[in-house]
Parts: C-alpha cells; structure tokens; sequence
C-alpha cells in the first residue's frame, strides 16, 4: 500500500500536468488503453482458461463502477489542487472500511468506529460545506471516491477466487472497454505530448492497481487502508513544489485529524498484537 500511494501521487502529478486541454473520459480512455498491454501477457492466458458466470459479472461491474471513478477523478485534477483531490479521496478508504464490515465480516472495533467519525470530521473540515462554493471538481472528487470505494470492495472478493494480476488485468480491459464509447462521443485528437505523458500515466497507475491487489490478498482492509492517508503529504509537496498550488490550512487540518485518527487506531491494535493479519494464502500466486 505504501507502494500504491508513491505511484498514484506520481500519475496524480502527472493528470494534473495534462491539464484541460482534453476531456476528463477521454483522458481516462487513453490512460487505460496505454495500461492495457502491460497486462496482456495475464489476460490471454486467462481469457482462453475463461471464468464462472459469477465472476464475469464481478469482473464487469467492478469496471463499470471504476469506469465512472476515473472520469471523476480525471475532472477532478483538472479543476482543484492535488491536496485537495487527494484528502477528498480520503472518503474512499472510510467507505471501504465501512463496507469491508457491514458487507464481509471485517472485525470493526469500537475504536475503528471512533476513527470512522473523526476521519469524517477531518473530511468536513477539508471541505467547509456551508463556507465556501463547492465547485464541480469537488463533486465529482466525491462521487469518484464512492464508486471507487465500491470497486475496491469487489476487488476484494475477486481475489479471492483469483489472482492479482489477473483481477487487476481484467479491470483494465474492461474499463477500456466501457470508456470507449463515451470517450468517443467527445474526442479531441490528442497533441504528440499528449501520448507521452498519458503512456507514463498508464505505467504509473497499472503499476499501482497491482501492488494494491497484492495487499488485498494478504491483509484485511482495515489494516491496508490506513497507509494510503500519506498520500496527502506527498501530494502537498509535489502541488506546492511544482504546481503553484497555495497551501490550505483547511485541507492541511482536516487532512491531518484523518490520518491522526487512523494512524493511532492502527498503532492501538498493533501494540495489543491483535491478530488481524491472515497467513499469505501461497496458492493464489505471485
């Protein structure tokens, strides 16, 4: 997970870089179609083994519900600063965790709750309903996290029947497939520039959607969500630094209470040796 947060802040740096000049879906498109033949070497063998009727459907409703994140989340960076898209995607990891319990069975102490609550204080401060205009870049921030957090969730059950790679592999196809259409409704032709930064993109967030699917298949999600809260640290200095983006007292407050909130609930159970990390299951592959 500590993996994941590097290489998605890095694709972040980068969909923020590309800017407006294209549409959120057809940004999304290009960033999962240059992704695809990484994974083709895991698909076809997959694709020729073929899958139960039950986990196509898995297959295909998670993409359809990553399909609409990512154009979210496209517009999204092209419309606020990175330190706020990436604490807006702190809703993400509480809706996982919330659903990891009510819908998987996940241990969800009276501390993990307390954590829930103060992380969504820390969410309120970052946003200031009430306070200020919620643009659209906010909305759609939002709106991604929820299906995002709905992908996740599948992703957990797929691999458990499957390998990461393969789940990861199927969700790039599958996206690409859902974004094609919609993409197409409003394509610009893309500058030569465009391609390059997109293909890097691609390499950055495929990277990233597998080291995340190696941590689901060994730990529950209540213990690999916690560690993507330090992406806001990282994209902080990276809009800062290279982008121009004015710190935010709000989104470096509300931030802060989150990750302090789950840091600590974490450390709580690691000091009591609570066994909440399963064995690696060997047999569901590298």
């Amino acid at each position: 997970m500590l993996a994941t947060g590097l290489t998605f802040v890095a694709m972040n740096g980068i969909v923020r870089h590309l800017g407006t000049g294209l549409p959120a879906a057809e940004n999304a498109f290009l960033r999962f179609a240059f992704g695809l033949p990484l994974f083709l070497p895991t698909l076809i063998p997959a694709l020729r083994r073929g899958f139960p009727r039950d986990l196509w459907a898995g297959f295909a409703l998670r993409g359809a519900l990553h399909c609409l994140g990512v154009i979210g989340w496209f517009y999204a960076m092209a419309h606020i600063s990175l330190a706020e898209v990436t604490a807006i995607g702190y809703v993400n990891p509480v809706l996982v965790t919330i659903g990891a319990a009510l819908l998987m069975g996940e241990r969800l102490s009276w501390r993990r709750m307390v954590a829930i609550g103060v992380a969504l204080v820390g969410m309120l401060i970052v946003l200031r309903p009430g306070l200020r205009a919620l643009g659209s870049g906010h909305l759609a921030q939002l709106c991604a996290a929820a299906m995002f957090a709905a992908s996740y969730l599948i992703a957990k059950r797929l691999v458990e029947r499957t390998s990461p790679a393969v789940a990861v592999a199927m969700m790039t196809a599958t996206v690409t497939l859902a974004l094609a259409p919609i993409a197409a409704a409003v394509w610009v032709p893309p500058e030569p520039w465009h391609y390059r930064w997109l293909l890097l993109a691609a390499g950055m967030g495929s990277l990233g959607h597998y080291f995340m699917a190696r941590a689901f298949a060994v730990a529950p999600m209540t213990v690999t969500q916690p560690v993507t809260f330090l992406q806001l640290i990282w994209a902080s200095l990276l809009g800062t630094i290279v982008f121009g983006d004015q710190v935010d007292l709000f989104v470096i407050l509300g931030g802060g209470l989150m990750i302090g909130a789950v840091s600590y609930i974490t450390w709580r159970e690691a000091a009591r040796r609570s066994p909440i990390t399963p064995p690696i299951d060997v047999a569901k592959g590298a």
